[in-house]
């Protein structure tokens, strides 16, 4: 009780509360610009927290990305174009209600079961997280280990696509992470020489690089000098938003849990949570010939799921210190800078300031309603701000927060780099997703293996010696077991579509 307590009044602070409001008001822009990502907006936050206390820095990345989410459903129902890839899965469905006059009931939908997914997710975070922690004091070096590594693992399995690049991806994403100093012995590698990577390559530049200029480059051949003049609905944007939601209540509760769960594996985040709550909602619907025509249904568990799923996220975060999504990646790179390691011992030594995380995470779902209805009021206006205006000023932002890493301009190149890369892989369809989650995994898995190793003396048996440590290891060789099948599946199937069309 006395946690809690001082969590409140860590939370309710003026500061706290002020940050919460303009961090929400920033990704309700950020959201509502096609193009413009959540983990956009989340990396270009990232400078401005190295100035505050770790409670307000989470809250504000916490509270922007909640917001980012649900704003990314304004475009969608309005220009087909959403804002965020999250908000991608049900945007024809919210087009063509407000094709048949019901815009206000797709959008009003959209915020309404977002807010309700993410008081969901908040709940299952405050309820099992700390039950998870407790467990995973008993895990040692082998433990860690084979989690880090099933977690790279599952990021290769949900990327989608094709699982050979999301592998290539992910060994650039260790390739990076070796650069610097060996964290045993102390031996120089891919250096090239150079003194600014002795100490490896900085998160900061790499968030910034592979997201926010890899967007920016990916939106500039098809941006122009805004976008089209949209109407909006001025009045009753909620009529009839409580009976459809209560109506479709059941699949507001599935679409939280499944959202929830599907954030807790690493790799999977919101994009996929949406993806999957709408095929299974479409799966047990009884009318599902009307998915895909304008159905509110199809709106309402997608919806809960892209929202609950960031609180997920946080489960293996705050837990084992291994980022559920890329947003979380950047959390644990921020409470690091902090001098805060994300794990379990974080529940038993800071648990004030868990707690308060769990109250930030119910405020920022809580304002998604009232900011929710401000952007859609404002939602046409919001569309129409010049990209010729906006991409310079990203681009400007990306360039000082990248220098603020570690004030040197060598950092900035880095991002620049990186960001060539990024646009390159996304324009041949190689998931970035593997690539960050590699780069923040490859050194927990090395200094675990390496720990292990010197522990037992070169026994590679020990790493499976203790009950946890060998079902983790069975679990990740049936990950790769799947990953391979499922490779060797598909490039059969690629080869006889080709040979038939080669044949006509």
């Amino acid at each position: 009780m006395t946690e809690l307590l001082q969590a409140a009044s860590m939370v309710f602070d003026w500061h706290v509360l002020f940050v919460i409001v303009a961090a929400s008001l920033f990704g309700l822009f950020m959201g509502a610009i096609p193009g413009l990502t959540a983990t956009m907006a989340t990396a270009l936050l990232v400078p401005v927290t190295f100035f505050m206390d770790p409670l307000p820095a989470i809250a504000a990345i916490v509270s922007a990305t909640a917001m980012a989410i649900v704003a990314g459903d304004i475009p969608g129902a309005l220009l087909r174009m959403p804002g965020t890839p999250a908000s991608a899965v049900y945007a024809d469905e919210a087009f063509l209600m407000g094709k048949q006059g019901k815009l206000g009931l797709a959008l009003g939908i959209n915020v309404t079961c977002s807010m309700l997914g993410g008081i969901i997710g908040v709940a299952v975070l405050a309820l099992f997280a700390p039950r998870i922690a407790e467990f995973a004091l008993q895990f040692t070096s082998d433990e860690y280990f084979w989690l880090a590594l099933l977690g790279l693992s599952c990021a290769i399995l949900v990327s989608g696509g094709d699982p050979l690049k999301g592998a290539i991806s992910m060994l650039i994403g260790l390739a990076i992470a070796m650069v610097g100093m060996d964290s045993v012995s102390g031996q120089m590698r891919f250096t090239g020489g150079s003194y600014e990577l002795l100490a490896g390559v900085s998160l900061l530049p790499v968030l910034i690089g592979l997201f926010a200029i890899t967007e920016l480059l990916r939106s500039i051949p098809s941006s122009g000098h805004g976008t089209p003049k949209v109407e909006v609905p001025r009045r009753n944007v909620m009529a009839g938003v409580g009976a459809t939601t209560w109506r479709y209540k059941g699949g507001v509760a599935r679409g939280g849990l499944l959202g929830t769960l599907i954030g807790a594996l690493p790799g999977a985040g919101a994009d996929i949570a949406s993806w999957v709550s709408y095929a299974i909602s479409r799966k047990f619907s009884r009318e599902p010939e009307k998915f895909g025509t304008g159905h509110p249904e199809g709106l309402v568990s997608a919806s809960a799921a892209n929202n609950s799923a960031l609180s997920g996220a946080y489960i293996p975060a705050l837990v084992f210190g291994i980022p559920g999504d890329t947003v979380t990646a950047i959390i644990i790179g921020v409470l690091t800078t902090k001098g805060i390691t994300p794990g379990p011992d974080v529940f038993t030594e800071q648990g004030a300031l868990v707690n308060a995380i769990f109250m930030v995470f119910v405020l920022a779902n809580l304002l998604l309603l009232p900011l929710g209805l401000l952007a859609i009021k404002g939602a046409g206006r919001l569309l129409a701000v010049p990209t010729g205006v906006l991409y310079p000023l990203i681009l400007i932002f990306c360039i000082v927060g990248a220098f603020s890493a570690n004030n040197t301009m060598f950092d900035v190149w880095v991002m620049l780099g990186l960001g060539l890369l990024g646009y390159y892989l996304m324009a041949n369809d190689f998931p970035l997703g593997p690539l960050i989650l590699a780069f923040i995994l490859g050194p927990i898995i090395e200094s675990n293996f390496m720990r292990s190793i010197l522990k037992s003396d070169g026994d590679l048996l020990a790493f499976v010696d203790r009950p946890i440590a060998m079902v983790l290891a069975g679990l990740a060789i049936l990950v790769w077991t799947m990953i391979i099948a499922n490779a060797i599946r598909k490039r059969p199937a690629q080869g006889g579509t080709f040979e038939a069309g080669s044949g006509a």
